[in-house]
């Protein structure tokens, strides 16, 4: 029996098991290796980490975790959790089990992009969801926004920092009235006949082709995807979820915990705000707080509302 299973390897569960791994704890790390990140090229925002490749950063983070060594990592799907008498019980998908006395989900989300032609070839190099991750890389070229939810316009009103931007509609998210003052002030145009394929070879981007048979020059287009749990474990050990702008996510405190006694989650399954710095930053609290957790008696343990 373990102190604690993290499942997912990236920023939020290697950080996560770091803290574990530092304060002597026996801890696994199981891995699927489909970080949501393997889509871009670099990383950027990460403090001391600009520029490098995710999984770079991911490399030299596990190397530096094996050095504990009471850490041991699986490359594995984790394909069941269940509550057993004295801790968790863990399955695997070629049928064993690990076992653990506490839980910490880093498992991520999956995006679901718009169904346009020429959308999913391009995701993460000219089709983009965080400015403050990529929009640096695309500047003073011409952008796009394309809706997928009511957020988008909030979307398009930050872009223009980065480059002119154009928004369109989809014939769906028409701007409010205070967006569209937003719009004018900040020099956004508003595009309402809907966008129908990207044009260019793939990764690159030449532009647009709208429902009307017209074509609009473009270099990148932002989109903020609906996005969903990458595995239903939470789901399994009944976790309560929220609902955000883009999708689900595991309802946890300021330090990770889920409304399920010994399951803590972190990462961009368990918050709306979806970013490295942030993932890492939840992880690190997620692994504090289960050692915390378990340096108490289950008496002095206090009563939580989830």
């Amino acid at each position: 029996m373990r102190d604690v299973i993290v499942i997912g390897g990236s920023f939020a569960g290697l950080s996560a098991a770091t803290q574990l791994a530092r304060a002597r704890q026996n801890v696994v790390v199981i891995d699927g290796g489909l970080p949501r990140n393997r889509f871009a090229d670099e990383a950027h925002g990460f403090l001391g980490q600009d520029g490098r490749p995710p999984s770079a950063i991911l490399h030299d983070a596990r190397h530096q975790l094996l050095r504990y060594p009471s850490v041991e990592m699986m490359n594995a799907e984790v394909v069941d959790a269940s509550a057993i008498n004295d801790g968790f019980a863990v399955r695997l998908a070629d049928g064993s089990e690990q076992f653990a006395r506490r839980l910490i989900l880093t498992t991520g989300v999956v995006d679901e992009l718009p169904s346009i032609p020429g959308m999913r070839e391009r995701w993460g190099t000219t089709v983009l969801h965080c400015p403050y991750c990529h929009g640096y890389e695309v500047r003073d070229l011409p952008l796009g926004v394309i809706a997928a939810h009511p957020m988008s316009a909030h979307q398009a009103v930050l872009i223009p920092d980065w480059g002119p931007t154009t928004y369109f509609t989809q014939g769906r998210f028409e701007p409010e009235p205070a967006e569209l003052h937003a719009f004018a002030t900040r020099g956004v145009t508003i595009e309402r006949t809907p966008v129908v394929a990207l044009l260019g070879v793939a990764p690159a981007l030449d532009g647009v082709r709208l429902a009307d048979g017209r074509s609009i020059g473009l270099a990148a287009v932002f989109t903020a995807p609906r996005t969903k749990p990458a595995t239903p474990l939470a789901e399994f050990l009944g976790c309560e979820h929220a609902e955000g702008p883009t999708g689900p996510y595991i309802k946890v405190d300021a330090w990770g915990v889920t409304s399920v006694f010994g399951v803590w989650a972190a990462g961009d399954a368990a918050t709306p705000l979806h970013n490295a710095t942030l993932a890492s930053a939840a992880g690190v609290l997620a692994g504090i707080g289960v050692h915390q957790a378990a340096a108490r008696s289950v008496a002095e343990y206090p009563a939580r509302e989830a």
